[in-house]
């Protein structure tokens, strides 16, 4: 069924920290993350609870959820009609969330759930924001090579710095998360929002571990699109910077056209050949359409802006209660 994804009421709320995680290909994971923050946040405060959103995972992480549900009171289960993305299953969280603290992270258990006592006491220091930074990451080379290229290419093209060693873990207080259900983007992209709405925020470095089981899912096509559909909802400088181009081959044909005018006038024209003239065809035409192509690629966001549909669909919420 379609449930309308509204937030919670605040006033009734005695929450202290809510922890969202969504949950791919988790099976293996879940059990041992739930008891790991258990285990962690319970020194903290015994006003918690545990938010898992399963983003039309294949395999039996659903029925996992549900089974830890059954014995835990602070596990809360929210089942997505299907798989809509990471991002989107974090937002999904976050409408549900209760907590006047929100602790984002993965269910791989690369985060470690140990680290959240720290983020929380830095939190308390008068911060808005804390986020982890993973100076000393535990990915293989090629994963840690094309993360760096990722947001490499991501803070050019949007004119945001982006930290390739942050990601979504960290705590966010509660009006920081309310500021984010503001934003209307349909594409969403959980750090550039956090960044975007200021607040103040700080890092600490946190202790990364290796993926237990499996592999990421973000490989290097998935990657790109997502690098594709951010830069296309965050930024304009792509079509600036094929304004640039095109008035830099119109600089450049000014420049060659007064050459070859000052060699007629020397009388030293030459008969042009075939090719050149068919590179410049193709060159310019290549160019042309490539404009085209990102014109419309915005034309096309602004498409699916305008239909409103939702960022994601709750298929059912479960709670131990329910």
């Amino acid at each position: 069924m379609f449930q309308d994804p509204t937030s919670p009421d605040d006033s009734a709320s005695s929450i202290e920290i809510s922890i969202v995680c969504p949950v791919y290909h988790g099976e293996l994971s879940i059990n041992l993350l739930v008891e790991r923050i258990i285990k962690s946040i319970t020194p903290i405060t015994s006003n918690f609870e545990i938010l898992l959103i399963n983003d039309g995972s294949p395999d039996h992480s659903w029925q996992k959820i549900q089974a830890l549900i059954a014995k835990i009171p602070q596990v809360i289960g929210i089942n997505l009609s299907r798989n809509f993305g990471q991002h989107a299953a974090i937002s999904a969280g976050l409408s549900q969330a209760k907590g006047t603290w929100i602790v984002v992270m993965d269910c791989d258990l690369q985060d470690q759930p140990e680290e959240i006592s720290r983020l929380y006491s830095k939190a308390l220091e008068g911060f808005d924001i804390v986020l982890a930074r993973r100076t000393f990451r535990k990915d293989s080379l090629l994963t840690i090579l094309r993360s760096w290229c990722f947001y490499k290419v991501l803070s050019f093209l949007t004119d945001t710095k982006f930290d390739h060693t942050i990601a979504n873990f960290g705590i966010y207080n509660r009006k920081v998360i309310k500021s984010l259900e503001l934003l209307g983007d349909r594409v969403r992209f959980f750090p550039g929002f956090i960044q975007w709405v200021g607040f103040r925020s700080t890092s600490i470095i946190v202790e990364h571990s290796a993926r237990a089981h499996g592999e990421t899912s973000y490989t290097f096509s998935k990657l790109t699109g997502l690098a594709g559909n951010i830069i296309l909802a965050f930024s304009d400088k792509p079509l600036r910077i094929s304004i640039y181009t095109g008035l830099c081959i119109s600089a450049c044909s000014i420049v060659m056209g007064i050459w070859l005018l000052i060699k007629w006038y020397l009388g030293q024209t030459l008969i042009l050949g075939w090719t050149s003239i068919m590179i410049s065809l193709w060159f310019l035409s290549g160019l042309i359409i490539t404009i085209i192509g990102i014109s419309g690629l915005y034309i096309g966001r602004i498409l699916e802006q305008t239909k409103m549909r939702p960022i994601f669909i709750i298929s059912e919420i479960i709670r131990h209660d329910t």
